[in-house]
């Protein structure tokens, strides 16, 4: 069972022990500022410095706890897969936004579930079972270790409202004690975001002069890149005092001629496969999606295209994720999964497509479908009215909704990857991963091909309905278990897809017939982040932050989005912090306006994504970026 510390509480326990800083008294600290500060105290916790990594999942599990979190192991694989050798601080700092405490309320109703008589407590016997067969399974030892505290265990009886109250006590104790080490330890404090060391000079309230930074086009990379850095001695000096360095960065959307998709004249004559996949929102925020694997057997001239998929909602339904920004990037593997090379992106567009069009040598490529996540964000609105499922004739037997069928055929559409018009054991089990968290094995799906209606051995979309119809009769009419299935695929209690993106991808080749095959549905980062930088640092421009040669801004611009990468060619770790309050005509993908990112030495990481809010507009509002920069040496 995960369990985890009371946001409110553990919150102004924080606020309350910074609000005692001398810094804090003469600067009050922003909930930003608190949240990095807090994150930092948990990290330096574990680690030395917030430079060294996160190389295992108990090093993850450990530092996630000292941040007041309790992570299943189920939250752990999520951010430690197969794939994963480290986690660095930054990576640690998402983790904790998406990862929120539990509140006191929230943990105590957890308990209330399996609290059969209504009195506050739990048999020894009921918590055995119930903490070693349900759930993330926890050892005999581990339950005896929690019957064993003296303070909530009396009578052969488990008392959880006063083991809530204690571990929520501790647990702001141990937040109290890590953040005021941080404070009182000069070595750690010199660490944290924005403070300065003692016996500098209050901040000046006064606005920092804002030289125009240099501006560096492709054709001038090379040699910038070999200059090397040349301001040791403006270095030296920011060992005795941290500075801070503003300017703004002006963009607007690209003017370039050629970003219109056209096809190929003569595509009509060429061989081309089709594979439709989704992006899915977390309950974290986190986007997964479908990921795929692409061969082509000979050099061929290649046309790739990516939109959203058009679905038949019923008429007056809104379509939100018709206007969601997506994306496909190409990598090639040489030798080996691990050793992929960005090949090339769909920039150039044509109404909600995106494409590509170019030559690719034979090879194994991976397709990485990408949304900024500007338009697919968790839905704020209310329902007023929940949509019914299902309901009973006269004679009590039970149907499926019109309705509901209609959302069950485009779901089907969604899962039918191939859009043959059938579910093979493949695809259907990308819906059960979905939905359930399960595949379906061999024999399962041979009692599925039995009793359900099936042409060739896949699933027909008659079979998929009844099978619905038959989890409706297990249980009876109610329908809880079939909103799980729908909320999981994006869909809200009023039957709208709004937390979800399905789209379909076409290739096209003159010399070959692609083959194209589903591999993962995993979460958009890792190698796509990888490939993004990759993007901006060969296409944008690039713009030098004053003083600070080996700090560099990528910005890459069209016509429907923006992505700036910030670039550390440094020696030592940045921490840059980014204000967007002055942004017009744009959302971007975090959802904040002010935010703080930190980039290691000799890095790269993606700042954040813009998206332009009126894709029609030829004079487009510009979007203004303040950089404040602290080098920590």
């Amino acid at each position: 069972m995960a369990i985890s510390p009371g946001s409110d509480a553990a919150f102004s326990s924080q606020k309350s022990t910074l609000s005692e800083s001398p810094r804090s008294k003469k600067f009050p600290l922003t909930e930003e500022e608190i949240f990095y500060m807090n994150c930092r105290a948990a990290y330096l916790t574990v680690f030395k410095s917030s430079l060294d990594n996160i190389i295992s999942k108990d090093q993850l599990c450990l530092a996630l706890q000292h941040a007041g979190r309790n992570p299943s192991q189920k939250t752990i694989n999520k951010y430690w897969t197969p794939q994963t050798a480290k986690l660095n601080f930054d990576d640690f700092c998402l983790i904790l936004r998406k990862e929120k405490p539990t509140s006191k309320a929230e943990l105590l109703k957890s308990f209330k579930q399996l609290d059969v008589n209504d009195d506050g407590s739990i048999l020894h016997t009921d918590l055995y079972k119930l903490l070693t067969k349900r759930g993330e399974k926890m050892t005999r030892e581990e339950v005896n270790a929690i019957i064993n505290l003296a303070d909530v265990n009396a009578d052969g009886k488990f008392d959880y409202i006063k083991f809530c109250k204690l571990y929520m006590t501790t647990n702001e104790q141990c937040l109290k004690t890590t953040l005021e080490k941080l404070e009182v330890d000069s070595k750690l404090r010199r660490q944290q975001f924005g403070s300065h060391m003692e016996g500098s000079p209050e901040r000046d309230p006064s606005p920092v002069p804002k030289p125009s930074p240099n501006i560096i086009r492709k054709t001038d990379q090379e040699s910038f890149s070999n200059k090397g850095d040349t301001r040791s001695s403006s270095l030296t000096t920011t060992r005795e005092f941290r500075t801070s360095v503003s300017f703004t960065i002006t963009m607007g959307a690209s003017s370039k001629q050629n970003s219109k998709l056209t096809e190929p004249n003569s595509i009509k004559e060429w061989q081309c496969v089709q594979s439709k996949g989704c992006f899915f929102l977390e309950e974290d925020g986190e986007i997964i999606s479908h990921q795929y694997r692409m061969q082509i057997a000979q050099r061929s001239l290649v046309y790739l295209t990516i939109k959203p998929l058009n679905l038949s909602q019923a008429e007056g339904k809104p379509s939100p994720w018709l206007s969601v920004d997506t994306a496909l990037y190409i990598l090639k593997e040489n030798e080996s999964q691990a050793n992929l090379q960005l090949m090339c992106f769909t920039e150039l567009r044509n109404r909600e497509m995106f494409g590509w069009t170019g030559e690719l040598g034979p090879g194994i490529y991976w397709l990485i479908p990408s949304t900024t996540g500007c338009r697919l964000k968790k839905e704020i609105k209310p329902i007023t009215e929940e949509a019914q499922l299902v309901h009973r004739d006269e004679t009590g037997e039970l149907f499926l909704t019109k309705e509901f069928r209609s959302t069950l055929s485009d779901i089907f559409e969604v899962i039918d990857l191939d859009g043959n018009g059938l579910l093979s054991l493949e695809e259907y089990n990308f819906f059960e991963l979905r939905t359930s968290g399960e595949k379906c094995d061999e024999d399962a799906w041979a009692v599925c091909r039995e009793n359900f209606d099936t042409k060739k051995n896949e699933l027909t979309r008659q079979g998929f309905m009844d099978l619905n119809l038959m989890e409706a009769n297990d249980g009876e009419g109610d329908p809880r278990d079939l909103w799980v299935t729908l909320h999981s695929m994006g869909y809200n209690k009023a039957l709208e897809l709004t937390e979800a993106c399905p789209f379909v991808i076409d290739i096209y080749a003159d010399k070959c017939k692609p083959r194209i095959k589903t591999v993962h549905m995993e979460a958009c980062s890792g190698q796509l982040e990888k490939a993004i930088c990759k993007s901006v640092l060969n296409k944008g421009d690039a713009k030098v932050m004053d003083g600070y040669e080996n700090i560099i801004v990528h910005t890459y611009k069209c016509d429907t989005w923006i992505t700036s990468v910030i670039e550390n060619k440094s020696d030592n770790k940045v921490i840059i912090h980014i204000n967007n309050e002055l942004s017009k005509n744009c959302v971007n993908n975090r959802g904040l306006d002010i935010f703080a990112v930190e980039v290691a030495p000799k890095s790269t990481m993606v700042m954040h994504c813009f998206l332009i809010k009126a894709f029609c507009f030829i004079n487009l509002k510009k979007t203004f970026l303040l950089l404040m920069l602290w080098i920590n040496m």
